[in-house]
């Protein structure tokens, strides 16, 4: 009976572990999702979590290529902004949109080690990471991560050139006038992208009048098509009627 018990024991494990080095089958991309450039072939990216110039200073997990994934309903809306805006010469740029779990879990592992300030000088100056949490700035969940939200910006047609980022250079601050900040090649909307203050708050009024011209339009522009802004970050909007309120993807970005 021990030997059968032992061998039946095995033949089971056999069938129930798979091989070492095998893993799951990666989540692929649900119905309901679309690359943003089939949609809209003109819009601008700058997915900063693809690369190095973002305020983890990394490449993020869940970030394999360098797109814009999000609903469809949510890239229909945009594409009508774009539509509104290229009459005056002016186009969208993205800094992000859909958002894997595991990206989210990326931040909060850096949140949490305080030690790691490399890129404090031009995305945190004025705060403290140990309050990054209880400031609002870093959270478990992302609305990123349901498909209908994107951070993005204003940039001229023709597109100027932007400043490329090297690793280890002299980093400014996110807040400093846009002729002494990264310079960014969108119109000037007073502080650069995911910069942790209180004048990226969409209706600070300490920006300059053409800041916050800036602003409200692209403000105007994403509320008449149906998506609302996250009053502490003016590059942040969420599509009111999102198809999947209460699910977050953990999907890789490819």
């Amino acid at each position: 009976m021990k030997t059968k018990f032992i061998f039946g024991f095995f033949f089971l494990a056999v069938l129930t572990f798979p091989p070492a080095g095998a893993c799951a089958a990666p989540e692929k991309m649900p119905e309901g999702f679309v690359d943003i450039k089939s949609v809209i072939p003109d819009v601008e990216l700058d997915v900063r979590y693809y690369g190095l110039h973002n305020f983890l200073g990394e490449q993020v997990d869940g970030y394999n290529a360098g797109k814009c994934i999000l609903t469809k309903e949510a890239a229909a809306q945009l594409a009508k902004v774009q539509k509104e805006l290229g009459q005056f010469s002016l186009s969208l740029k993205i800094y992000d949109c859909y958002r894997p779990q595991r990206a989210v879990d990326h931040f909060v592992q850096w949140a949490t080690d305080i030690t790691n300030t490399k890129t404090t000088k031009e995305f945190y100056p004025t705060v403290d990471k140990r309050n990054l949490f209880k400031d609002g700035y870093i959270d478990s969940r992302s609305g990123h991560s349901r498909g209908s939200t994107v951070d993005l910006t204003i940039v001229a047609i023709p597109v100027p050139k932007q400043e490329n980022y090297m690793t280890g250079q002299e980093l400014s601050a996110c807040h400093l006038p846009a002729d002494q900040r990264f310079r960014d090649n969108s119109i000037d909307m007073g502080t650069g992208f995911d910069c942790f203050s209180e004048l990226s708050h969409t209706e600070n009024k300490s920006i300059g009048l053409r800041q916050r011209t800036n602003r409200a339009l692209l403000k105007s522009l994403m509320t008449k098509h149906g998506f609302r802004n996250f009053e502490k970050e003016w590059w942040h909007y969420t599509l009111n009627n999102e198809p999947f309120p209460n699910t977050y993807f953990d999907f890789v970005i490819e």
